[in-house]
Order: C-alpha cells, then sequence, then structure tokens
C-alpha cells in the first residue's frame, strides 16, 4: 500500500471514527467543479462539531451543502477535502405558534417548512426564487424574492441560530423571543457568508400569519426605451457604439406611486423577458381587503393593469429565456448555465435605471433577460447558454459602468470560460473588514476557502 493510499485510509478511519456517516465523493457531488474526497451525513451539531475536529486536526478543508441547487454559485472552492451534506439535519426542532417562531435544522428543505407552517396558518415570508432549496442554502447565499420588499431578507426574518466553527466549537445566539437581539448580528454575518465561517446547524426565525387573500395587479408595457446615439468608453479607453436609453414616463412614475400609496403593496416586479420587447410589471397586495386595494392599484397603473387572484407564471423565478431545460434559461449545475447576475441600485433609482441593460446589450451583442423588484432595488439578469464568453464579459463589465455611481452587479452563477473573465463581486468596499472577520473564524482557511468576496 503506497504512502497517499494509507493517509487516506487513515484520514477515512478519523473521520468514520466520529460516528457519522461517511461515504466517498463522486462527480455529483463536486462544488463549481471540485471534486471532494468524502461525504459527511451529519444528523445534529454535536456530530458536525465532531467532525469539525477531525478536519481541523488533520487540515482539511471543508464545504457545506443542502439541497446543492446553488453549489456552482460563487467562486469554485481553492480545495475540497469533505462535503458536509445536511440532507439528515431535517428536523423542525420547535414551532412556537403562538409565538410565531419556529426553530428549524439547516437541512429541512423550505418547501417541507412551508407546508408544516401552513398547516398553523403561517408562514416564513421569504419568497426563494429555486425550487428545491433548503434552509441553509437560504442563509448561505441569502437569496429572497419578490415579497423582500415588505418583509426583507433572510437576515431580517431570523432571530437565532446555531453554527459549527472551524474548529468544532458549538456557537449560539439569539434565542425564541423576538425581541431577544443578542444573536441579530451572528445571524446576520453567517447569511449571505457562502459557508466561509463555519456550519450551520440550525436557525430560529420570526414568522407571519399567512395572508387571507392575495391579489396580483399587472400590466405589460411596450419596449420601454427611448434611444440616441452615442459613445462610451471604458477604463482603458476603449470606445463603443452605445445607445442611451431611458425608461417610459409611466414606469418612472407609477413605481414609487404603487410603493407609497395606502394599498401597502407586498411586492412589485418587473418582467422583462427580452429587453428588445415588451415588459410586464406586477404588483401583489396581500391580506385584509385584498381585492379592494388591488383595485386601487389598478386604477394608478391605469387601462392596461388587470387583476387576478393568481400569480404570474413567471412570478418568483429566475428570469432566462423561455425552451430550455430546467429553470428558463439556466441549468442547474455548473457547466451548462447561463450567465446570471444580480443588479442592485438604489430602490429610488431603480425604476428610471432598469433599462441599463438594454444599452449594455446594445454594446455587447447580448440578450439579457430581466426581472426582479423594482421596489427593492434588486434585479437578476439572465444571458442565455451559448452566450460567447467575451461578450458576457464585456456585458458584466458594460453593465457595471452603467451603475458604478450607486450599484453593484454580482455574478452569481457562470460557465467557467465566462467566470474567468470575470470578477465575480466587483468592488466591495467593506472587503478590508471581512478579511478580518474571517481569519477570526477561520484562520486556517478551511472553510469553503475561495470562494466568497476576494477569495475568502
Amino acid at each position: 500500500m503506497n504512502d497517499d493510499a494509507g493517509a487516506k485510509e487513515t484520514l477515512t478511519a478519523a473521520l468514520t471514527d466520529t460516528g457519522v456517516a461517511i461515504r466517498p465523493a463522486d462527480p455529483d457531488d463536486s462544488v463549481a467543479g471540485v471534486r471532494p474526497r468524502w461525504v459527511a451525513l451529519p444528523e445534529t451539531a454535536e456530530e458536525i462539531a465532531a467532525l469539525m475536529r477531525v478536519t481541523s486536526a488533520h487540515g482539511l478543508a471543508v464545504v457545506a451543502a443542502g439541497a446543492g441547487t446553488k453549489l456552482h454559485w460563487g467562486h469554485p472552492p481553492e480545495r475540497c477535502d469533505v462535503l458536509i451534506d445536511t440532507c439528515c439535519l431535517n428536523e423542525i426542532l420547535e414551532h412556537e405558534a403562538g409565538d410565531l417562531v419556529v426553530r428549524v435544522q439547516a437541512g429541512v428543505p423550505l418547501d417541507a417548512l412551508a407546508r408544516a407552517l401552513a398547516a398553523k396558518g403561517q408562514e416564513l415570508a421569504i419568497d426563494v426564487p429555486l425550487e428545491g432549496g433548503t434552509v441553509g442554502g437560504l442563509l448561505a447565499t441569502g437569496i429572497a424574492g419578490p415579497r423582500r420588499f415588505r418583509y426583507g431578507t433572510a437576515r431580517d426574518l431570523i432571530i437565532g441560530i446555531t453554527v459549527v466553527l472551524a474548529d468544532g466549537t458549538i456557537a449560539k445566539a439569539g434565542g425564541k423571543v423576538v425581541k431577544n437581539v443578542a444573536g441579530y448580528d451572528l445571524g446576520k454575518l453567517f447569511t449571505g457568508s457562502y459557508g466561509t465561517l463555519g456550519v450551520i446547524a440550525d436557525a430560529t426565525f420570526r414568522l407571519h400569519p399567512l395572508p387571507t387573500a392575495r391579489a396580483w395587479v399587472t400590466a405589460t408595457f411596450d419596449r420601454p426605451v427611448t434611444e440616441t446615439q452615442g459613445t462610451w468608453e471604458d477604463e482603458k479607453g476603449v470606445t463603443f457604439d452605445t445607445a442611451s436609453v431611458d425608461v417610459a414616463d409611466e414606469i418612472r412614475a407609477i413605481v414609487p406611486a404603487v410603493a407609497e400609496s395606502q394599498a401597502e403593496p407586498s411586492a412589485i416586479e418587473v418582467d422583462w423577458p427580452d429587453v428588445n420587447g415588451p415588459c410586464v410589471i406586477a404588483v401583489l397586495v396581500e391580506g385584509a381587503a385584498a381585492a379592494e386595494r388591488a383595485r386601487a392599484v389598478r386604477d394608478m397603473m391605469g387601462e392596461k393593469a388587470q387583476v387576478a387572484d393568481e400569480p404570474p407564471e413567471w412570478w418568483g423565478r429566475l428570469p432566462g429565456l423561455p425552451g430550455l431545460p430546467g429553470l428558463p434559461g439556466l441549468a442547474d449545475r455548473a457547466g451548462d448555465e447561463g450567465v446570471l447576475l444580480e443588479f442592485r441600485n438604489v430602490a429610488s433609482r431603480l425604476p428610471g435605471t432598469f433599462v441599463g441593460p438594454f444599452s449594455t446589450a446594445a454594446t455587447t451583442g447580448t440578450r439579457p433577460a430581466v426581472r426582479g423588484s423594482l421596489a427593492s432595488g434588486v434585479l437578476h439578469v439572465a444571458l442565455p447558454p451559448g452566450t460567447e464568453p467575451a461578450a458576457a464579459a464585456a456585458f458584466v463589465g458594460a453593465l457595471r459602468a452603467e451603475c458604478e455611481d450607486a450599484g453593484r452587479v454580482v455574478v452569481l452563477a457562470a460557465p467557467e470560460e465566462v467566470a474567468r473573465r470575470v470578477d465575480r463581486w466587483g468592488h466591495v468596499g467593506g472587503l478590508t473588514l471581512m478579511r478580518r472577520v474571517k481569519d477570526r473564524f477561520d484562520p486556517e482557511r478551511r472553510m469553503s476557502p475561495g470562494r466568497f468576496v476576494g477569495g475568502i
């Protein structure tokens, strides 16, 4: 037996001695193309801690995964020895319906949690635009859907958390009482950290009653841009032909009017599947007198608007072009997916600047699809599979130039050829502080190393 085989056998034995189920990894366990050596399936925080003590002792790198729907997001890890699969952390630990609080393990599927809460007339008011995800994945990536306008994101709804740090320490913060703010910072710190600080074992959320009624108001607008020809020069002095565009005056007026109205909408979304064509604005109204309030919104949106008691087909899903497998325009794993971007801007500016992808497409020869929240200032932009890597990289650069004064563009997912040409995260003002936090929680850089901002 050679030294490598002997070392692997020793490590396998050490991992198995924790009492946690361990299996060899296969290609389907890859994280952004990086295949781990082992997959561990713990059932409790204590079992995660036992694993982490072994990985710490042997200098092994660890990545945590739930359903794997977003494992191709972020940078590939610099190394990945052990993949901690949270599928066995699948219990709703406590549901205090009277207090509108739930404590749930990280591997619980979000659709299963929704069904359990709905049985008690309650919900975790986060719309997740990817089917099949888990609580841990929701927190790790910090993704949210349309109703973030009214309820916020996971960072706003989490009130307690249990995490396991790189050395095996179990850390808990917050609690079951909504007014207890002791753990808010730790929960917010781990939300959106892409698993680079530790493994989330469970989380406690505040809930909301299920709305008694819902109504959607939709209106279709013709190609919402006007054009004037011009040029655009990048930071290297390269000049491109471009088109100056602006959102139609009626959309510019409608969005803030609806957002600030007494109709109290829960979401104001746009769907623009082809920037050379029309777009749809949709508004969700929930709760008491939803139908009456929806009619008031319809009156504000004009003759084009219609009221329905079911959402548009595209509601709460990531953007893409029709006729492609999986999610519209996007595949579930790295290698086949199109480019998916998150475009953030100051909410008050977004109704007037969401057409940025149109002018960017004009300079780069791309066909982006746009969908997201005009009221919250968060849009998702998709380029279809097959987009030339150079064109995709140019699109990202030009879009960043469009919003550099107040916005941000993050490359959530991209094929390898595109990912090599772009900075996934762009400029991050707090990077120095984020590095210090990483050093404090994971000084040996063993937790999802390199996956996050600045190679954290």
